[in-house]
């Protein structure tokens, strides 16, 4: 798939597929949707010692850095596990385009960054103290073979409907409800309907959330 950088409105950058006319992240601000959406309605709802976090799909990378990034901001009494799994990884020219680290005030979050991108593929790392990766490169749909810890929090971050809407149908969410934990937390950008009815159909609480800038609505639902 071609790819090319932009620029979203908050500054940060995102990757763009000209095949398909799709955005990696929101067009109003890749930051401020990920902070949005994954961290104040996922990672700080969740009150877990051991946090086992699920994340369709890699992507840029950027999801993981603001995750470490609020860790940081803890007293780390709490240990996350972060599971990603990718069927197209980016290349090394688009992650030192991209930078991500620049837009975050620590100066650590540099040396993270390069951590997150150099990590082997299939392989737990722990990139700082506390907070261990495993990137598996796969299609989504393999979910169902790949042996992972009952998860805690999943964040649902898969290319919008209108490209893929088979990653927004029921097979798949079926799949990620299996990996869960009772009282697991799924967060997403999405405020389908069609996807609100299919969880609900999984026996989640899903509940309409306001959204990222340039979104009234997100979902947040809950494994019961």
């Amino acid at each position: 798939m071609k790819r090319e950088i932009k620029t979203t409105n908050d500054g940060s950058k995102t990757l763009f597929i000209n095949d398909l006319n799709e955005n990696y992240h929101s067009h109003h601000g890749a930051l401020q949707e990920a902070e949005h959406v994954f961290i104040k309605n996922g990672l700080n709802l969740v009150n877990d010692y051991e946090i086992n976090i699920l994340e369709l799909g890699f992507g840029t990378g950027l999801n993981v850095l603001v995750t470490i990034n609020e860790y940081l901001k803890t007293d780390k009494n709490h240990v996350i596990n972060y599971f990603s799994l990718e069927k197209y990884p980016i290349n090394e020219s688009e992650v030192n385009d991209l930078a991500y680290f620049e837009l975050f005030d620590n100066p650590e979050l540099k040396n993270i960054y390069q951590k997150i991108h150099l990590a082997d593929w299939e392989k737990p790392v722990e990139i700082i103290s506390g907070f261990n990766l495993k990137k598996i490169e796969c299609d989504f749909f393999d979910l169902k073979a790949i042996d992972l810890p009952k998860i805690n929090l999943v964040y649902f971050d898969c290319f919008g409907a209108r490209v893929q809407p088979d990653l927004w149908e029921k097979p798949l969410f079926e799949m990620v409800s299996d990996k869960m934990a009772i009282n697991g937390l799924l967060t997403t950008y999405s405020s389908k309907g069609s996807v609100r009815r299919i969880l609900q159909e999984l026996n989640f609480q899903v509940e309409k959330k306001q959204g990222p800038p340039g979104k009234r609505e997100m979902i947040n639902a809950v494994k019961l």
